[in-house]
């Protein structure tokens, strides 16, 4: 698998974690790794903007 299918694939892994509200310690990549970039922008991306949630709750 060459790099750029790496860096795809740690970000829909990231995606999924997020959606499924794990916490973002689940990254299994170290910390000088491109691919934890790529897995935390996928979290990112799938986790709601803290004041969404806070409008969300205040409604």
């Amino acid at each position: 698998m060459g790099a750029r299918e790496d860096v795809v694939r740690a970000t829909q892994e990231g995606r999924t974690a997020g959606e499924q509200g794990d916490p973002p310690t689940a990254c299994p990549y170290p910390g000088t790794s491109i691919l934890r970039t790529a897995w935390i922008r996928g979290y990112a991306r799938a986790r709601p903007v803290a004041d969404a949630v806070d409008q969300d709750v205040a409604d």
